[in-house]
């Protein structure tokens, strides 16, 4: 049986509910049994919630029989791994045509219909393109036509699955950067890592003991064109009395070439569930790839797993180990076989360290890694582009109904910002009744966006820019919202001059005529002009001691004391810690993994959110009109604290804001969406401009300029220790009511980002709902 589509993916628009539950194709040149990788990874985590088909590149058929396919389930994910068995001679178009038909006739036998395709090579596009697909992903995992035998047709291939993809996944930035004008719709997803299952190396120090003292260093994984020999042999040759495992299947080199010393040891392919134990035997983890073009791209999942199995690591200079890990105690880069010999010396000291700091800081560095959230990330992004296949869908708002609407509900919400909407969309979710005020005329809090006279979309309360590293807080935003990737660009005015903010390597050539090509050239710079601060307590100690002080006044002092009205010798140091200062020229204001806008509005996100019939919204009410009248067994408060204990130990210091909103007769007023005026001369500290922001296309453009003000509504709590241990007394009279859940910026009185204040939502959410689902178990047990 075979399918009648279009041989165009993009123009078969299929109209589909949703594909987080629809069945996924996964066609591979990898084999599922061949080395476990990023495939086996993310495939096994999609077979959790829908049917996963892993179609492999065909093996030989045995002698004398025709063609097959074996298909068996993956006893440990349930993945179905689809086999082609072919006979000698079938190649080009009759390969393509055979594997074709068996691929059409798995399909059919198991009723899969409008699947997510996802290549992980060009060369399957041939088999699959007229596949009817509800989304279709390339997970372009390397630059595979560098490496060793690439098929000629390869590079073609790859230009028609770019066009033909709804999205496009990289497997690690440098690919990233080298293909991303080459889809609208790609994004960076560096390798992972199962930290925990790694950590298992880490009680091995018994079988290190059990080798008597001798060093054992290792590499593991596949052993190709990538892997610099000679380095592995000058190592060996170095220091014979050091052993060198070398764990993998050799493909595409031949085993003559591999170098031949009693200290090495080719221990072929290991299982996966097999490698903690053999890392338990190492000293030191070995990278000696080799640098050349196939290796250019790569960003090798063994220095995530190498650190979580506690082991320091050695590498040659791949471009995202250096980017990525470089700057961490426990990762050493060397460039020559000297230094590498050299960097395993130091490395065998640094895994003696009985002190285990550089352990520590590669946790910190692992922490946000896992295959779980890449999965949730990736599948967040699937779901928005196949939204973007369906087109734009209509959502009733919610009711704004007037506020003589009396009732009894199970949660009075206070607040309809995002502490607020989102803690009352997961109480309805459990089917309570919840009514949300706001003393404001409108829903969405601080991030209310509205249609300004020109019809141009902007933001009441100056600009809101989505940024989060949490898979979960972007996978739950995602249920109300499609996405419009965007990533925020600052420009800062100094003098006559336009130039990167935060400070990068571009910023300093710019405004000092420097001509620095490196990293460290620009490291080097800033550290001649760094001054030493014994103890860094406020915000001018930290830029002070970063970047010194012509850098602090040029860029932070003036606008510091204008955006808070206090001098940043006055203020805590984590506000201009939020500022990092950056030796590449990369100029983006955020790093964080996910960065987007919402595709409607916020306002038009939080309708959605607040749509529930269990939700009653009232606007334009102050709580104390109605907190006696409104029946209801608890209350969630997102205002400020002290206002709610009627400022019963003074009032909380908060910095507010002032705008002036202008519509221009210009189609574009400034090269980006924000420029800042750190000069104290200049009344404002920033202009936006929010066509960038939501990529709306008009004749006008609007702007906003920003003015700080001492009075006016509370915006952002002022950081300073005497403050702090003002709000604690507060904090204290807020713990002991037992009615009341305090939640958001105003109400914990903290510099939250709105994703910060939706996972703080979210987390008090799953609190309470623990709670209340385990109280009614502990009382039966009670009577019983």
């Amino acid at each position: 049986m075979s399918y009648s589509a279009p041989s165009d993916l993009s123009a078969d628009v299929l109209r589909l509910p949703a594909v987080d539950a629809a069945p996924l194709v996964c066609l591979s040149h990898l084999r599922w049994d061949f080395v476990f990788q990023r495939p086996q990874h993310l495939m096994s985590r999609f077979a959790a919630t829908r049917t996963v088909v892993f179609f492999e590149e065909p093996l030989p058929a045995p002698t004398g029989e025709g063609v097959s396919l074996e298909v068996r389930s993956c006893a440990a994910s349930g993945v179905l791994v689809a086999t082609p068995r072919l006979p000698d001679g079938l190649d080009g178009a009759s390969r393509n045509a055979v594997m074709r038909q068996l691929l059409d006739e798995l399909l059919a036998e198991r009723d899969i219909r409008a699947p997510v395709v996802w290549y992980y090579t060009p060369m399957m596009l041939p088999v699959a393109r007229h596949v009817p697909a509800a989304v279709v992903v390339y997970d372009c995992m390397d630059e595979l036509s560098a490496f060793r035998f690439a098929p000629p047709e390869l590079t073609t291939l790859e230009r028609e699955l770019m066009g033909a993809a709804d999205i496009v996944f990289t497997g690690g930035y440098s690919l990233f950067e080298a293909k991303r004008d080459q889809h609208p719709n790609i994004h960076p997803f560096p390798s992972s890592v199962d930290a925990a299952h790694f950590a298992r190396a880490r009680s091995g120090a018994s079988i290190r003991d059990d080798r008597r003292g001798r060093v054992r260093m290792g590499f593991c994984g596949v052993i190709d064109e990538r892997m610099d020999l000679e380095l592995v042999s000058a190592l060996a040759e170095a220091r014979p009395e050091w052993e060198i495992e070398m764990i993998g299947p050799v493909v595409k080199v031949s085993a003559d070439d591999l170098p031949r010393r009693a200290n090495i040891i080719w221990s072929g392919p290991a299982a996966y569930d097999h490698l903690p134990e053999r890392m338990a035997a190492w000293d030191v983890a070995l990278m000696p790839f080799a640098m050349n073009a196939s290796t250019r791209f790569i960003s090798p999942t063994k220095t995530p797993e190498y650190l979580a199995a506690g082991l320091p690591v050695v590498s040659t200079p791949i471009r995202d180990v250096v980017r990525h890990y470089g700057s961490l105690q426990g990762v050493a880069i060397a460039d020559t076989a000297e230094a590498f010999v050299a960097a395993c010396e130091d490395a065998l000291a640094r895994a003696r360290d009985r002190s285990g700091a550089w352990r520590a800081e590669a946790d910190d560095a692992l922490a946000a890694l896992s295959w779980d959230q890449t999965q949730l990330r990736m599948n967040a992004l699937i779901e928005r582009a196949a939204s973007d296949r369906r087109g734009p869908a209509r959502v009733a708002a919610p009711a704004v109904r007037p506020s003589d609407r009396i009732a009894a509900f199970d949660t009075l919400v206070v607040g309809a910002g995002f502490a607020g909407a989102v803690m009352a969309e997961r109480l309805a979710s459990e089917g309570q009744r919840v009514m949300v005020i706001d003393k404001r005329g409108h829903i969405g809090g601080n991030a209310h966006d509205r249609l300004d006279a020109a019809g141009l979309l902007i933001h009441q309360y100056g600009p809101h820019i989505f940024h989060t590293n949490s898979a979960e807080v972007f996978d739950h935003l995602s249920r109300f919202t499609d996405w419009r990737p965007y990533e925020h660009r600052v420009l800062a005015q100094v003098g006559d001059a336009l130039v990167p903010i935060p400070i990068n390597r571009t910023t300093i050539n710019a405004l000092y005529g420097a001509d620095l090509r490196s990293d460290e050239a620009a490291e080097a710079w800033l550290a001649e002009r760094a001054e030493p601060v014994e103890r860094i307590r406020t915000s001018e100690d930290v830029v002070v001691a970063a970047v010194g002080r012509e850098l602090y006044e040029t860029f932070f002092r003036g606008y510091t004391r204008k955006q808070w009205g206090l001098d940043p010798s006055e203020l805590d140091r984590s506000v201009t810690a939020r500022v990092p200062t950056r030796t590449s020229t990369d100029d983006r204001y955020f790093t964080d993994a996910f960065q987007a806008m919402p595709a409607a509005g916020y306002t038009r996100m939080f309708e959605t959110m607040l749509a529930s019939p269990l939700i009653t919204v009232q606007t334009g009410v102050e709580y104390r009109d109605v907190l006696d009248e409104v029946r209801h067994d608890h209350l969630v408060f997102t205002g400020p604290i002290d206002e709610f204990f009627d400022h019963r130990f003074g009032p909380l210091p908060y910095r507010s804001l002032r705008f002036r909103h202008e519509t221009l007769d210009q189609a574009q007023f400034q090269p980006v969406a924000t420029v800042n005026y750190p000069d104290e001369a200049t009344p404002y500290t920033r202009v936006t401009e929010y066509k960038h922001l939501t990529g709306q296309t008009h004749p006008q453009t609007s702007v906003t300029y920003e003015y700080p003000a001492a009075e006016g509504d509370p915006y952002y709590p002022i950081p300073r220790a005497e403050n702090q241990a003002l709000f604690k007394q507060y904090e204290a009279l807020a713990m002991s009511r037992t009615d009341v859940t305090f939640i958001g910026r105003l109400a914990t009185y903290r510099y939250y980002n709105m994703d910060q204040v939706t996972g703080q939502a979210l987390a008090t959410w799953r609190r309470q709902r623990a709670a209340r689902t385990s109280a009614p178990a502990a009382a039966a047990t009670a009577r019983l």
